[in-house]
């Protein structure tokens, strides 16, 4: 032992450097494994199931400050065979349940979550439904989940269920947070729920194996997701289903999952279950996907799972697949030179660049911007590069707002969005890039009240100058595009000459969000807006409003009041 310490000695001697290198990984890797165990543990209650000496199945291990998944957070807790759950039927069956009779709503509001904020009565985002029990071996809330230890707040659970169109959020233990489609619980007394959200203590997350449950008021039922499936909706079956629907295939064991999984080996964006037979196409004129039934008439259970609907020979329930429809994906510039120039003007943050993103893929030409973004190109706006005179481009991206730079285009298509919205989504860019946000010290310091003060005339102004100045104007409102997109689009693309089939812009509803669109997940969890900042955006809205209706347009949308 001594020799090879005397060798080990010698060798570092000669080689000072890797000894060095050596040393500082070593302590590197000691400050992780002290760090790590810090954090390694998850909280426990004195008695709690959850407790080592009481647990009634595995835990679910901390692993961080906040961990996402879209099932389980240890293998021990997963069914094999991870489920993608439907549209959930209501069970005509009596037969018994081992976990009680599931309830959506739970009868009359025993008694209301403890301090429920301000904000969230007024946007009423979300409805309070009441105390229910859980089970680490079989979730009431069966889809995404995450846990945050230190900052676990009621909003920000439900912001983020939402933001994945799931119908449910539940809070446990003061720090989780469960999402679904479906509370497949019995109730609890709400005095089983009284444990403080670990990031307000103002509020109530539950308690040990129970959930404070809310439904989602403003899910986005379009964008309600299912593993790796978008949930489109329960339709009629078109007339010629055949030529609709070409791909088929009988699946007497049908599941969510194998029908999705047959669509997206078949190659076909659309997934669509009706009953024992698995259907698969396109978004098309024969099946537009426009006029939704109501869910109950594809409430039929399927044969190989108990918690999902396969719809009916007659109402198809429609998933969209992963497979990317590329009936709209080509893009190139003009094959001659544009006799006029087109504006797609619009207040930064308005959206301007999906606006682009949108109208590349329904007219298949490249856009041009006032401005040169490298990272817009990169992104695969080719037009950017151009010089916005090259009439190479559809339309040109543009801020500008003056006599003279509007003059300089022969029409525009005018987006407007709620300053509320556009001014933070500003601010994001500004100080986070284009899909970044800005850090909580830009909101807290004197950045965010000084942008306030110099954009929001702006967000005014720009609007009074294209009204005024613009020779041949289209107002597009944010919210009504992505309301009702293909009507809006329809709209724009016809200003701009171009003859676009329905089918591809069919294909644009499927592909609309792009690259440039943020996560929900960094949200602010409060208002930055005083009552001074809002007194002076409402005059703002209210001189747009009355110049919008000078011109007999229809002024703003009504969800810009009150504020």
């Amino acid at each position: 032992m001594a020799k090879l310490l005397l060798k080990l000695q010698r060798y570092f001697r000669r080689k000072p450097v890797r000894f060095f290198t050596l040393l500082a990984l070593y302590l590197a890797a000691g400050s992780l494994v002290f760090l790590h165990s810090g954090f390694s543990g998850e909280p426990t209650v004195p008695g709690s199931p959850r407790s080592p000496a009481a647990a009634e199945g595995p835990g679910l291990p901390y692993l961080g400050v906040m961990q996402l998944s879209r099932g389980f957070k240890a293998a021990a807790t997963m069914p094999a065979g991870g489920r993608r759950h439907g549209p959930w039927f209501k069970s005509t069956s009596k037969e018994p349940s081992d976990r009680g009779k599931s309830r959506d709503n739970g009868g009359p509001r025993s008694r209301a979550p403890r301090g429920r904020s301000g904000r969230e009565k007024e946007e009423d985002r979300a409805r309070y439904i009441g105390c229910y029990e859980d089970n680490t071996r079989q979730r009431t809330l069966r889809g995404m989940s995450f846990f945050d230890y230190k900052k676990m707040t009621v909003f920000r659970c439900q912001d983020n269920c939402a933001e994945r169109g799931y119908l449910y959020a539940g809070l446990e233990f003061g720090a989780e947070c469960y999402c679904g489609h479906k509370i497949q619980a019995s109730n609890a007394s709400e005095s089983e729920c009284n444990m403080e959200c670990k990031g307000e203590r103002s509020n109530t997350c539950g308690g040990i194996n129970r959930l404070s449950i809310y439904r989602l008021e403003l899910a986005q039922e379009s964008a309600r997701r299912y593993g790796s499936a978008i949930f489109r909706g329960c339709f009629r079956r078109p007339e010629n289903v055949s030529i609709a629907l070409p791909a088929s295939q009988l699946m007497l064991n049908m599941s969510v999952d194998k029908c999705v999984d047959f669509c997206t080996e078949k190659e076909f964006p659309l997934a669509a279950l009706a009953g024992t037979t698995c259907r698969c196409g396109f978004p098309s004129t024969l099946f537009p996907l426009h006029e939704r039934e109501d869910e109950q008439l594809c409430a039929h259970r399927c044969a190989a799972e108990e918690f999902e609907s396969c719809g009916s020979a007659d109402f198809l329930l429609v998933y969209q697949t992963q497979v990317q429809d590329n009936r709209c994906m080509d893009r190139r510039f003009l094959p001659s030179r544009a006799k006029q120039l087109v504006a797609l003007a619009s207040f930064p943050g308005a959206g301007n660049t999906w606006a682009r993103h949108l109208i590349e893929l329904a007219t298949g030409f490249y856009t041009g911007s006032y401005y040169f973004d490298g990272s817009l190109y990169n992104k695969g706006f080719k037009g950017e590069r151009d010089h916005w005179r090259s009439g190479r481009t559809i339309c040109i991206k543009t801020h500008e707002s003056g006599q003279k730079e509007i003059e300089s285009f022969d029409s525009a298509i005018l987006l407007i969005r709620n300053p509320y919205k556009a001014l933070m989504a500003e601010f994001n860019r500004k100080y986070g890039g284009h899909i970044g946000f800005a850090a909580h010290a830009h909101w807290k310091g004197k950045e965010w009240p000084e942008f306030v003060a110099n954009y929001a005339p702006w967000w005014a102004t720009h609007t009074l100058d294209w009204l005024r100045y613009g020779k041949k104007v289209l107002v597009v409102h944010f919210e009504d595009l992505k309301r009702d997109l293909f009507v809006q689009l329809q709209r724009m693309v016809a200003l701009l000459g171009v003859a676009a089939c329905e089918d591809r812009l069919l294909c644009v509803e499927g592909q609309k969000d792009g690259n440039f669109k943020r996560s929900g997940l960094r949200k602010l969890e409060y208002d930055p807006y005083t009552p001074e900042m809002r007194k002076t955006i409402g005059g703002y809205i209210r001189t747009v409003d009355a110049a919008l209706k000078l011109r007999n347009l229809s002024g703003v949308p009504e969800d810009y009041y009150p504020r």
